[in-house]
């Protein structure tokens, strides 16, 4: 500083004697000392810089120390905090915005679905694969085998059903999965029996002949069909199609039967609705009318019926909510929405389905671990012949709001992923229990 001040001085009396040399001199050692101070600034900085990085490395280490985690982990770990608080809050305005829609909508649903359920009863029954033919004696069991078989083998090429002599007396089975054809064979075995006449040739005629009375038949089931609902008029094959229902069945109950509740059911509701129920009917009647269409035939029942349905002109109301009450494809009409619901209450009623032991056990154990299949679920218990899943969750990991968005989801992935008759509940249950001991 001292050194400055007299180069100052200097410079001031230079000026004033006006000796350039001296000044140029001067000037020159002030620039060389201002560049030195400059450097020696930045060489200060630098040391400072490099300090605060020292610094604010031992510190970074010594938090995580204390924290037990490294700083990419502890970035992780906040990353996630705030994302499962944006899931919270997402999930109670979810929550929110579902319990207003229920609030509006439940009371009016709930009292147009009981008035359908209360006003509409028919009978129902349970059909088998096979049919039983009893014989007045076994006698008559070597006349249907014919020599060296060949009256049975006639018989079960003629019909496509197997034919079952056993020692079981006095009877015979007819086994076959298409009814249609089981009952053809009844029919003609029944028939050919009573005339005595039993051969290859013989068979083939009678096996003609009741098929051809059998197709008039299932007509007149359509037609009667039609006029039991209150309803007219429909194409030779829609009513040959109708018709063949009465000899289909879903879960053990009868197809034509279940079509004509729902037909029923949906034209209830459609009445309270002020909906066209001549539609919201023929609709219901009609909706699982794909099922009666021969196996060969691929896709999922509602489009094959949808298909049916275009082909020979229905209503396109109609077409529609046959294709979409399984949501194949988009509902035009609350007549569709309306044929699901009735669908599903004609299904979910108390004995109404049935399913074989083996498969209902494994429904059951698919529908338990779908539910176990989220994180947080501790154990899942299917009750109500699989009507219910009841799911039990970590209290820890699941809290109020996001307990019914994992019904939800549960629900969603059922529905997804498995097939069953009706609905299913999904009911998640969240505790906390806190025991402690006196002694």
């Amino acid at each position: 500083m001292a050194l400055k001040a007299k180069l100052t001085e200097d410079l001031k009396a230079a000026m004033r004697s006006g000796d350039k040399v001296v000044l140029s001199v001067i000037r020159m050692v002030q620039s060389v000392l201002k560049n030195k101070e400059i450097d020696d600034r930045v060489k200060h900085l630098d040391e400072k810089n490099a300090q605060l990085h020292r610094l604010v490395a031992e510190e970074t280490t010594r938090l995580e120390r204390v924290a037990g985690m490294t700083r990419e982990e502890a970035k992780k770990a906040l990353t996630a905090n705030m994302v499962n608080d944006a899931k919270t809050e997402s999930a109670q305005i979810i929550k929110e915005i579902r319990d207003t829609a229920k609030l509006e909508g439940k009371k009016e649903a709930q009292k147009i679905i009981v008035q359908a359920i209360q006003r509409t009863a028919t009978d129902h029954s349970i059909e088998s694969t096979v049919s039983v033919l009893h014989l007045e004696s076994d006698e008559i069991k070597g006349r249907i085998i014919g020599k060296e078989g060949r009256n049975i083998k006639a018989f079960e090429s003629s019909t496509g059903v197997d034919v079952i002599v056993d020692d079981t007396p006095e009877a015979v089975i007819l086994s076959a999965f298409d009814p249609v054809r089981r009952e053809v064979a009844r029919i003609a075995l029944e028939r050919l029996i009573a005339d005595g006449r039993i051969h290859p040739a013989r068979i083939e005629e009678v096996v003609a002949k009741v098929k051809k009375e059998l197709d008039e038949e299932v007509r007149q089931a359509g037609e009667n069909a039609l006029l039991e609902c209150g309803l007219h008029g429909g194409h030779e094959e829609i009513l040959k199609h109708i018709g063949l229902m009465k000899y289909r069945k879903s879960y053990g109950q009868n197809l034509l039967a279940h079509s004509v509740e729902v037909a029923y059911i949906t034209g209830l509701m459609a009445a309270e609705l002020g909906i066209d129920t001549s539609l919201a009917k023929r609709a219901g009647l009609m909706h699982d009318i794909g099922k009666t269409v021969d196996r060969t035939v691929e896709g999922p029942h509602a489009l094959i019926g949808y298909d049916l349905a275009r082909k020979y002109g229905e209503h396109p109301i109609v077409a529609n909510a046959i294709g979409s009450h399984h949501e194949d494809i988009p509902m035009e009409h609350p007549i569709a929405a309306l044929v699901q619901s009735a669908d599903a209450i004609s299904g979910a009623r108390p004995g109404a389905r049935r399913e074989s032991v083996e498969g209902y056990a494994k429904r059951l154990e698919r529908l338990e671990n779908i539910a176990k299949s989220f994180e947080g679920v501790l154990t899942t218990y299917a009750i109500q012949a699989g009507r219910e899943i009841r799911v039990i969750v970590q209290h820890e990991k699941i809290d109020d709001a996001r307990a019914d968005m994992l019904a939800h989801d549960i629900a969603a992935k059922i529905q997804s992923e498995l097939e069953y008759p009706g609905q299913i509940k999904v009911t998640v249950i969240r505790e906390t229990r806190s025991v402690a001991y006196a002694k």
